[in-house]
């Protein structure tokens, strides 16, 4: 009976320990996702500013709510680590829905003939370079690494 109660014991234990270790891997990974994108949270001019300030280009996502692939680099793409590192420090990165608020007057403003369209900008709003479509991790940081500021 003794040797019973300690197998079940034992079983428990390796049970909790297990657990445990699920929820440090699983915080790791959120951790991790945290490490992609920081989009800028202000209107467009804010952004032209912030871009203008810290000498960078504008990287701006311009995407439907509806739009399928804009959902998957939204969950895929922009919480990558490398699509992070990458961005975070060559761009200010602005996301608009390109259908409401602010987005109807830049969906005026630029030329959108699907989504998603990434725009990349210089800090008076001028396109540097526009690409339409989904890309994987590796193919926006190839996108993103080869444009240029003039």
């Amino acid at each position: 009976m003794k040797k019973n109660i300690v197998i079940i014991f034992s079983l428990l234990m390796i049970g909790i320990s297990c657990t445990n270790n699920q929820k440090v891997s699983e915080s790791s990974d959120s951790e991790t996702s945290n490490e992609g994108i920081k989009f800028f949270k202000g209107s467009f001019k804010e952004a032209l500013a912030k871009a203008k300030a810290e000498n960078k280009l504008i990287f701006m996502d311009a995407y439907a709510s509806w739009c399928g692939p804009c959902k998957a680099m939204q969950k895929n793409t922009f919480p990558d680590p490398l699509v992070g590192k990458v961005f975070n420090e060559k761009f200010v990165s602005v996301a608009y829905d390109m259908e409401i608020d602010e987005g109807l007057a830049l969906s005026v403003k630029y030329p959108i003939a699907g989504y998603p369209t990434l725009l990349f900008l210089d800090g008076e709003g001028n396109i540097i370079q526009s690409a339409m479509g989904y890309r994987d991790p590796s193919g926006l940081v190839a996108l993103g690494q080869s444009i240029e500021k003039n």
